[in-house]
Protein backbone atom coordinates (compact mmCIF):
# COMPACT_ATOMS: atom_id res chain seq x y z
CA UNK A 1 0.00 0.00 0.00
CA UNK A 2 1.41 3.29 -0.82
CA UNK A 3 2.92 6.33 1.90
CA UNK A 4 0.74 8.88 2.18
CA UNK A 5 2.71 12.17 1.69
CA UNK A 6 2.26 15.40 3.59
CA UNK A 7 4.73 18.04 3.35
CA UNK A 8 4.80 20.76 6.29
CA UNK A 9 5.42 24.37 5.15
CA UNK A 10 6.79 26.00 7.95
CA UNK A 11 8.67 24.06 11.10
CA UNK A 12 7.92 26.29 14.09
CA UNK A 13 4.70 25.55 16.91
CA UNK A 14 1.81 24.93 13.87
CA UNK A 15 3.47 22.89 11.59
CA UNK A 16 5.58 20.92 13.40
CA UNK A 17 3.10 20.22 16.22
CA UNK A 18 0.77 18.98 13.22
CA UNK A 19 3.17 16.58 12.18
CA UNK A 20 4.52 15.37 14.74
CA UNK A 21 0.37 14.50 15.80
CA UNK A 22 0.40 13.27 12.48
CA UNK A 23 3.22 10.96 13.02
CA UNK A 24 2.23 9.80 16.61
CA UNK A 25 -0.74 8.69 14.74
CA UNK A 26 0.38 7.20 11.65
CA UNK A 27 3.62 5.06 11.77
CA UNK A 28 6.37 5.77 8.83
CA UNK A 29 5.32 2.85 6.93
CA UNK A 30 1.80 4.63 6.41
CA UNK A 31 2.88 8.64 6.33
CA UNK A 32 5.82 9.85 5.05
CA UNK A 33 6.19 13.40 6.31
CA UNK A 34 8.71 16.11 4.60
CA UNK A 35 8.65 20.17 6.46
CA UNK A 36 10.48 22.65 5.08
CA UNK A 37 11.84 25.54 7.39
CA UNK A 38 13.19 28.68 5.67
CA UNK A 39 15.02 29.49 9.06
CA UNK A 40 17.62 28.14 11.14
CA UNK A 41 15.71 26.41 14.14
CA UNK A 42 12.56 24.72 14.81
CA UNK A 43 9.79 25.03 17.77
CA UNK A 44 10.73 28.01 19.62
CA UNK A 45 9.24 30.78 21.47
CA UNK A 46 8.84 33.88 19.01
CA UNK A 47 7.48 35.51 22.70
CA UNK A 48 10.36 34.61 24.21
CA UNK A 49 12.77 37.44 21.83
CA UNK A 50 12.55 40.53 23.67
CA UNK A 51 13.23 39.13 27.06
CA UNK A 52 16.44 37.24 25.23
CA UNK A 53 17.33 40.59 23.80
CA UNK A 54 17.07 42.53 27.27
CA UNK A 55 19.26 39.68 28.58
CA UNK A 56 16.14 37.71 30.85
CA UNK A 57 17.40 35.10 28.82
CA UNK A 58 20.57 34.11 28.21
CA UNK A 59 20.35 32.10 25.05
CA UNK A 60 18.61 31.33 22.07
CA UNK A 61 19.03 27.88 23.08
CA UNK A 62 16.72 28.45 25.93
CA UNK A 63 13.73 29.46 23.23
CA UNK A 64 14.19 26.55 21.47
CA UNK A 65 11.43 23.82 22.73
CA UNK A 66 12.90 20.92 20.04
CA UNK A 67 15.55 21.00 17.82
CA UNK A 68 16.30 19.82 14.11
CA UNK A 69 17.96 16.68 14.88
CA UNK A 70 14.95 15.61 17.62
CA UNK A 71 12.08 16.24 14.95
CA UNK A 72 14.36 14.11 12.64
CA UNK A 73 15.05 11.81 14.99
CA UNK A 74 10.45 11.29 15.04
CA UNK A 75 11.03 10.20 11.18
CA UNK A 76 10.71 13.78 10.02
CA UNK A 77 12.23 14.72 6.94
CA UNK A 78 13.07 18.37 8.00
CA UNK A 79 14.54 20.59 5.07
CA UNK A 80 16.29 23.74 7.38
CA UNK A 81 17.42 26.78 5.45
CA UNK A 82 14.82 25.75 2.28
CA UNK A 83 11.94 28.11 1.29
CA UNK A 84 9.16 27.30 -0.73
CA UNK A 85 8.20 29.24 -3.18
CA UNK A 86 5.36 28.12 -4.98
CA UNK A 87 2.32 25.81 -4.55
CA UNK A 88 0.73 23.81 -7.51
CA UNK A 89 -2.90 23.03 -6.33
CA UNK A 90 -3.59 21.18 -9.76
CA UNK A 91 -0.63 19.17 -9.61
CA UNK A 92 -0.42 18.93 -5.92
CA UNK A 93 3.40 20.08 -6.23
CA UNK A 94 5.58 22.54 -3.63
CA UNK A 95 8.47 24.00 -5.22
CA UNK A 96 11.59 24.86 -2.61
CA UNK A 97 14.36 27.06 -2.77
CA UNK A 98 17.09 26.26 -0.75
CA UNK A 99 18.77 29.35 0.44
CA UNK A 100 22.01 28.39 1.02
CA UNK A 101 22.82 27.36 -2.91
CA UNK A 102 19.93 28.50 -4.29
CA UNK A 103 18.70 24.76 -5.93
CA UNK A 104 14.97 24.17 -6.62
CA UNK A 105 12.98 21.14 -6.15
CA UNK A 106 9.62 19.79 -6.77
CA UNK A 107 7.90 17.89 -4.01
CA UNK A 108 4.56 15.99 -4.68
CA UNK A 109 2.20 15.80 -1.83
CA UNK A 110 -0.99 14.24 -1.26
CA UNK A 111 -1.84 16.23 1.79
CA UNK A 112 -0.47 20.10 2.16
CA UNK A 113 -0.13 21.80 6.02
CA UNK A 114 0.40 25.21 5.39
CA UNK A 115 2.03 27.15 8.78
CA UNK A 116 3.95 30.39 7.41
CA UNK A 117 3.28 32.03 10.67
CA UNK A 118 3.60 35.67 10.09
CA UNK A 119 5.30 38.52 9.49
CA UNK A 120 6.45 42.44 10.93
CA UNK A 121 3.94 44.96 9.69
CA UNK A 122 6.24 47.82 7.90
CA UNK A 123 4.48 51.04 6.53
CA UNK A 124 4.73 51.59 3.15
CA UNK A 125 6.04 54.87 3.20
CA UNK A 126 9.75 56.44 3.18
CA UNK A 127 12.89 54.95 4.80
CA UNK A 128 10.88 52.47 6.82
CA UNK A 129 12.98 49.92 4.32
CA UNK A 130 16.36 51.00 5.18
CA UNK A 131 19.43 49.75 6.75
CA UNK A 132 18.83 50.24 10.83
CA UNK A 133 15.11 49.94 10.66
CA UNK A 134 14.05 46.18 12.39
CA UNK A 135 11.24 44.06 12.64
CA UNK A 136 11.61 41.44 15.39
CA UNK A 137 9.68 38.22 14.61
CA UNK A 138 11.92 35.06 14.27
CA UNK A 139 15.36 34.43 16.06
CA UNK A 140 17.70 35.82 13.71
CA UNK A 141 15.85 38.95 13.62
CA UNK A 142 16.49 38.58 17.07
CA UNK A 143 20.04 37.50 16.61
CA UNK A 144 20.32 40.51 14.21
CA UNK A 145 19.17 42.72 16.58
CA UNK A 146 21.68 41.94 19.40
CA UNK A 147 24.66 42.43 17.17
CA UNK A 148 24.03 45.63 16.25
CA UNK A 149 22.73 46.52 20.18
CA UNK A 150 26.10 45.15 20.93
CA UNK A 151 28.24 46.91 18.24
CA UNK A 152 28.31 49.91 20.51
CA UNK A 153 27.26 52.57 17.83
CA UNK A 154 23.55 52.50 19.43
CA UNK A 155 22.81 55.11 22.03
CA UNK A 156 19.22 56.23 20.81
CA UNK A 157 16.41 53.90 19.94
CA UNK A 158 13.23 55.07 18.71
CA UNK A 159 10.22 51.80 18.99
CA UNK A 160 7.85 52.59 16.11
CA UNK A 161 4.26 51.65 17.50
CA UNK A 162 2.88 50.87 20.95
CA UNK A 163 1.25 47.37 21.00
CA UNK A 164 2.72 44.18 22.94
CA UNK A 165 5.96 43.62 21.07
CA UNK A 166 6.47 47.79 20.63
CA UNK A 167 6.62 47.91 24.50
CA UNK A 168 8.19 44.54 25.25
CA UNK A 169 11.18 45.41 22.86
CA UNK A 170 11.34 49.50 24.65
CA UNK A 171 11.86 47.52 27.72
CA UNK A 172 14.38 45.40 26.48
CA UNK A 173 16.51 48.39 24.88
CA UNK A 174 15.91 50.48 28.47
CA UNK A 175 17.49 47.86 30.37
CA UNK A 176 20.71 47.92 28.23
CA UNK A 177 20.70 51.60 29.46
CA UNK A 178 19.98 53.32 25.86
CA UNK A 179 18.05 56.03 25.53
CA UNK A 180 14.50 54.57 24.36
CA UNK A 181 11.18 56.67 22.66
CA UNK A 182 8.01 55.07 21.67
CA UNK A 183 6.48 56.64 19.04
CA UNK A 184 2.28 55.03 18.80
CA UNK A 185 -0.32 56.80 16.93
CA UNK A 186 -3.16 56.24 19.36
CA UNK A 187 -3.36 57.92 23.01
CA UNK A 188 -2.82 55.24 24.59
CA UNK A 189 -0.74 51.78 24.30
CA UNK A 190 -1.56 47.90 23.71
CA UNK A 191 -5.33 48.81 21.55
CA UNK A 192 -7.16 46.11 23.09
CA UNK A 193 -7.09 47.29 26.84
CA UNK A 194 -9.70 50.30 27.24
CA UNK A 195 -7.85 53.73 27.63
CA UNK A 196 -8.73 53.79 31.27
CA UNK A 197 -6.58 50.41 31.65
CA UNK A 198 -4.66 52.23 28.97
CA UNK A 199 -3.18 54.89 30.88
CA UNK A 200 -1.39 52.66 34.07
CA UNK A 201 0.26 51.03 31.28
CA UNK A 202 2.03 54.27 29.98
CA UNK A 203 2.47 55.73 33.64
CA UNK A 204 4.50 52.43 34.15
CA UNK A 205 6.66 53.14 30.67
CA UNK A 206 7.24 56.39 31.08
CA UNK A 207 8.16 55.88 35.30
CA UNK A 208 10.96 53.57 33.82
CA UNK A 209 12.58 56.54 31.93
CA UNK A 210 11.18 55.64 28.31
CA UNK A 211 9.89 58.51 26.60
CA UNK A 212 6.20 58.14 24.90
CA UNK A 213 4.97 60.34 21.51
CA UNK A 214 1.40 59.48 21.64
CA UNK A 215 -1.39 60.04 19.67
CA UNK A 216 0.58 61.09 16.92
CA UNK A 217 1.83 58.25 14.14
CA UNK A 218 5.20 57.87 12.54
CA UNK A 219 5.41 59.55 9.07
CA UNK A 220 8.51 58.65 7.31
CA UNK A 221 12.32 57.23 8.88
CA UNK A 222 14.69 59.80 7.65
CA UNK A 223 18.14 58.49 6.22
CA UNK A 224 21.66 59.93 7.04
CA UNK A 225 24.25 60.24 4.90
CA UNK A 226 25.44 56.74 6.05
CA UNK A 227 22.38 55.58 4.24
CA UNK A 228 21.42 54.53 7.52
CA UNK A 229 18.37 55.70 9.43
CA UNK A 230 19.23 58.35 11.07
CA UNK A 231 15.31 60.00 12.91
CA UNK A 232 11.79 59.21 12.65
CA UNK A 233 9.51 62.33 12.19
CA UNK A 234 5.84 62.04 13.01
CA UNK A 235 2.40 63.96 11.34
CA UNK A 236 2.98 66.37 14.19
CA UNK A 237 6.30 67.94 12.96
CA UNK A 238 8.40 66.43 15.47
CA UNK A 239 11.76 64.79 14.55
CA UNK A 240 13.17 62.34 16.86
CA UNK A 241 16.74 61.16 16.44
CA UNK A 242 17.53 57.46 16.32
CA UNK A 243 20.83 55.28 15.84
CA UNK A 244 17.94 52.43 15.67
CA UNK A 245 14.81 52.25 14.86
CA UNK A 246 12.67 49.25 16.02
CA UNK A 247 9.05 48.38 13.94
CA UNK A 248 6.41 47.52 16.96
CA UNK A 249 3.36 47.86 14.79
CA UNK A 250 2.33 43.83 15.57
CA UNK A 251 2.16 41.14 12.62
CA UNK A 252 0.32 40.05 9.36
CA UNK A 253 -0.30 36.90 8.17
CA UNK A 254 2.24 35.16 6.10
CA UNK A 255 -0.06 34.48 3.24
CA UNK A 256 1.39 35.32 0.25
CA UNK A 257 2.45 32.22 -0.96
CA UNK A 258 -1.21 30.63 -0.49
CA UNK A 259 -2.93 33.65 -2.25
CA UNK A 260 -0.79 33.42 -5.26
CA UNK A 261 -1.77 29.52 -5.08
CA UNK A 262 -5.26 30.35 -4.95
CA UNK A 263 -6.16 29.65 -1.93
CA UNK A 264 -9.20 31.21 -0.14
CA UNK A 265 -8.40 34.27 2.50
CA UNK A 266 -11.21 35.50 4.69
CA UNK A 267 -12.02 38.50 5.09
CA UNK A 268 -9.94 39.16 8.10
CA UNK A 269 -6.53 38.73 6.02
CA UNK A 270 -6.03 35.14 7.09
CA UNK A 271 -6.72 31.68 5.51
CA UNK A 272 -10.29 30.67 6.18
CA UNK A 273 -9.97 27.42 7.38
CA UNK A 274 -12.96 24.96 9.11
CA UNK A 275 -13.34 23.93 12.90
CA UNK A 276 -10.63 20.94 11.80
CA UNK A 277 -7.98 23.40 9.59
CA UNK A 278 -8.96 22.61 6.81
CA UNK A 279 -8.95 25.18 3.60
CA UNK A 280 -11.13 25.69 1.05
CA UNK A 281 -8.29 23.90 -1.16
CA UNK A 282 -8.76 20.30 -1.90
CA UNK A 283 -6.05 18.94 0.39
CA UNK A 284 -4.33 21.88 2.22
CA UNK A 285 -4.73 22.45 5.60
CA UNK A 286 -3.59 25.41 7.82
CA UNK A 287 -2.78 26.45 11.12
CA UNK A 288 -1.33 29.69 13.06
CA UNK A 289 -0.34 33.04 12.74
CA UNK A 290 -1.22 33.11 9.24
CA UNK A 291 -5.01 31.84 9.87
CA UNK A 292 -7.89 33.37 10.81
CA UNK A 293 -9.93 32.39 14.14
CA UNK A 294 -13.41 32.13 15.35
CA UNK A 295 -14.23 34.88 18.27
CA UNK A 296 -16.82 32.87 21.07
CA UNK A 297 -18.10 36.12 21.74
CA UNK A 298 -18.42 38.59 19.08
CA UNK A 299 -18.58 35.83 16.23
CA UNK A 300 -16.41 37.66 14.15
CA UNK A 301 -13.42 36.27 12.15
CA UNK A 302 -10.20 37.33 13.42
CA UNK A 303 -6.55 36.89 13.27
CA UNK A 304 -4.51 36.16 16.63
CA UNK A 305 -0.71 35.86 16.61
CA UNK A 306 -0.21 33.59 19.72
CA UNK A 307 2.19 30.52 20.33
CA UNK A 308 -0.98 28.98 22.57
CA UNK A 309 -3.25 29.26 19.25
CA UNK A 310 -0.79 28.35 17.17
CA UNK A 311 0.35 24.88 19.36
CA UNK A 312 -3.61 24.23 19.62
CA UNK A 313 -4.71 24.34 15.79
CA UNK A 314 -1.48 22.73 15.01
CA UNK A 315 -2.69 19.75 17.07
CA UNK A 316 -5.93 19.50 16.11
CA UNK A 317 -4.74 19.78 12.13
CA UNK A 318 -2.33 16.82 13.10
CA UNK A 319 -4.84 14.44 14.85
CA UNK A 320 -7.22 15.06 11.55
CA UNK A 321 -4.51 14.46 9.19
CA UNK A 322 -3.45 10.95 11.80
CA UNK A 323 -7.36 10.01 10.87
CA UNK A 324 -8.34 11.14 14.15
CA UNK A 325 -10.89 13.62 14.76
CA UNK A 326 -10.69 17.26 16.64
CA UNK A 327 -11.67 20.54 16.35
CA UNK A 328 -10.13 24.01 17.41
CA UNK A 329 -12.83 25.82 19.44
CA UNK A 330 -12.22 29.48 18.77
CA UNK A 331 -10.64 32.07 20.98
CA UNK A 332 -12.20 34.96 22.81
CA UNK A 333 -8.79 37.17 22.83
CA UNK A 334 -6.85 36.54 25.88
CA UNK A 335 -3.22 37.75 26.54
CA UNK A 336 -1.59 38.58 29.24
CA UNK A 337 2.68 40.59 29.09
CA UNK A 338 4.80 42.62 31.86
CA UNK A 339 5.34 46.24 31.34
CA UNK A 340 8.25 47.32 32.89
CA UNK A 341 7.19 46.13 36.48
CA UNK A 342 3.16 46.23 35.34
CA UNK A 343 1.72 43.00 34.39
CA UNK A 344 -1.25 43.62 32.43
CA UNK A 345 -3.99 41.10 31.09
CA UNK A 346 -7.30 41.03 28.99
CA UNK A 347 -9.46 38.39 27.76
CA UNK A 348 -12.91 38.46 26.55
CA UNK A 349 -14.31 42.27 24.34
CA UNK A 350 -13.00 45.92 25.12
CA UNK A 351 -16.08 48.41 25.59
CA UNK A 352 -15.13 48.88 21.54
CA UNK A 353 -15.52 45.58 20.78
CA UNK A 354 -18.60 45.04 22.67
CA UNK A 355 -20.43 48.22 20.80
CA UNK A 356 -19.20 46.55 17.66
CA UNK A 357 -20.37 43.39 18.45
CA UNK A 358 -24.13 44.60 19.41
CA UNK A 359 -24.07 44.52 22.72
CA UNK A 360 -25.22 46.43 25.32
CA UNK A 361 -23.38 46.52 28.81
CA UNK A 362 -22.43 47.74 31.93
CA UNK A 363 -18.74 48.42 33.35
CA UNK A 364 -17.24 47.94 36.74
CA UNK A 365 -13.64 48.47 37.92
CA UNK A 366 -12.15 48.11 41.12
CA UNK A 367 -8.99 48.93 42.89
CA UNK A 368 -7.20 46.60 45.63
CA UNK A 369 -4.27 44.68 46.36
CA UNK A 370 -2.39 40.97 45.18
CA UNK A 371 -2.63 40.16 48.92
CA UNK A 372 -4.38 41.41 52.29
CA UNK A 373 -3.59 44.64 52.59
CA UNK A 374 -1.86 44.29 55.84
CA UNK A 375 0.92 41.37 54.57
CA UNK A 376 3.83 41.79 53.49
CA UNK A 377 4.75 42.33 49.36
CA UNK A 378 0.64 43.08 49.07
CA UNK A 379 1.09 45.05 45.37
CA UNK A 380 -2.10 47.11 43.89
CA UNK A 381 -4.10 45.81 41.31
CA UNK A 382 -6.97 46.84 39.24
CA UNK A 383 -9.34 44.99 37.71
CA UNK A 384 -12.43 46.04 34.88
CA UNK A 385 -15.04 43.76 34.22
CA UNK A 386 -17.79 44.21 31.06
CA UNK A 387 -20.67 42.86 31.49
CA UNK A 388 -24.13 42.38 29.03
CA UNK A 389 -27.21 44.33 30.09
CA UNK A 390 -30.13 42.40 31.83
CA UNK A 391 -28.32 39.09 31.53
CA UNK A 392 -24.91 40.25 33.17
CA UNK A 393 -22.88 37.80 31.22
CA UNK A 394 -19.38 38.32 31.73
CA UNK A 395 -18.09 39.67 28.10
CA UNK A 396 -14.35 40.91 28.91
CA UNK A 397 -12.13 41.18 31.59
CA UNK A 398 -8.43 43.71 31.90
CA UNK A 399 -6.19 43.61 35.36
CA UNK A 400 -3.08 46.06 35.54
CA UNK A 401 -1.04 45.68 38.46
CA UNK A 402 1.77 44.77 39.68
CA UNK A 403 3.37 41.48 41.00
CA UNK A 404 0.65 38.90 41.33
CA UNK A 405 -1.65 40.49 39.70
CA UNK A 406 -1.86 39.44 35.95
CA UNK A 407 -2.83 35.58 35.87
CA UNK A 408 -5.88 36.63 37.89
CA UNK A 409 -7.30 36.71 33.89
CA UNK A 410 -7.51 32.85 33.77
CA UNK A 411 -10.22 33.03 35.82
CA UNK A 412 -11.97 35.71 34.17
CA UNK A 413 -10.96 33.51 30.92
CA UNK A 414 -12.56 30.56 32.14
CA UNK A 415 -15.94 32.22 33.35
CA UNK A 416 -16.24 34.28 30.06
CA UNK A 417 -15.20 30.58 27.69
CA UNK A 418 -18.41 29.03 29.97
CA UNK A 419 -20.95 31.80 29.46
CA UNK A 420 -20.63 32.68 33.21
CA UNK A 421 -22.49 35.68 34.35
CA UNK A 422 -20.66 38.20 36.80
CA UNK A 423 -23.08 37.29 39.62
CA UNK A 424 -21.85 33.37 38.82
CA UNK A 425 -18.63 34.76 39.00
CA UNK A 426 -19.08 36.23 42.42
CA UNK A 427 -20.09 32.66 43.88
CA UNK A 428 -16.92 30.90 42.35
CA UNK A 429 -15.14 29.41 45.43
CA UNK A 430 -11.70 30.77 44.64
CA UNK A 431 -8.62 30.13 47.26
CA UNK A 432 -7.91 32.36 50.25
CA UNK A 433 -5.13 33.08 52.20
CA UNK A 434 -3.04 36.34 53.26
CA UNK A 435 -0.10 35.59 51.71
CA UNK A 436 -2.19 35.27 48.18
CA UNK A 437 -5.22 36.92 48.40
CA UNK A 438 -7.32 39.52 50.63
CA UNK A 439 -10.24 38.05 52.22
CA UNK A 440 -12.77 39.32 49.07
CA UNK A 441 -10.50 38.80 46.10
CA UNK A 442 -10.05 41.28 43.61
CA UNK A 443 -11.58 39.17 41.10
CA UNK A 444 -15.02 38.68 43.26
CA UNK A 445 -15.03 42.58 44.17
CA UNK A 446 -14.96 43.34 40.84
CA UNK A 447 -17.62 40.95 39.99
CA UNK A 448 -19.88 42.17 42.67
CA UNK A 449 -19.54 45.44 41.58
CA UNK A 450 -20.65 44.35 37.95
CA UNK A 451 -23.58 42.48 39.52
CA UNK A 452 -24.83 45.80 41.28
CA UNK A 453 -24.58 47.58 38.11
CA UNK A 454 -26.45 45.09 36.38
CA UNK A 455 -29.21 45.70 39.16
CA UNK A 456 -28.74 48.98 38.85
CA UNK A 457 -29.15 49.48 35.31
CA UNK A 458 -32.64 47.22 35.62
CA UNK A 459 -33.97 49.33 38.12
CA UNK A 460 -33.58 52.04 35.57
CA UNK A 461 -35.32 51.09 32.93
CA UNK A 462 -37.88 49.94 34.97
CA UNK A 463 -38.20 53.43 36.50
CA UNK A 464 -38.03 54.84 32.83
CA UNK A 465 -41.55 52.56 32.31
Amino acid sequence: MARTRLVVIGADAAGMSAASQARKRLGPDELEIVAFERGRATSYSACGIPYWIGGAVASEDQLIARTPEQHRAAGIDLRMRTEVVGIDLGARTVTARSLEDGREVVEPYDALMYATGSVPMRPQAEGFDAPGVYGVQVLDDGEDLIRELDSGRVERVVVVGGGYIGLELAEACQVRGLDVTVVNRSQTPIGTFDPDIGHFIADAVKNMGISLVFGHAATRVEVGPDGRACAVHTEDGQRLPADLVILGLGVRPNVALAEAAGIPLGASGGIAVDNRMRTQADGVWAAGDCVESWHRLSGQRMVVALGTHANKQGRVAGINLGGGYATFPGVIGTAVTKVCDLEVARTGLSEQEAETAGFCFVTASVDSTTRAGYFPGAKPIRVKLIAEKRSGLLLGAQIAGREGAAKRIDVLATAIWNSMSVDEVLGLDLSYAPPFAPVWDPVLIAARKAFEAVEADVRADARAQ
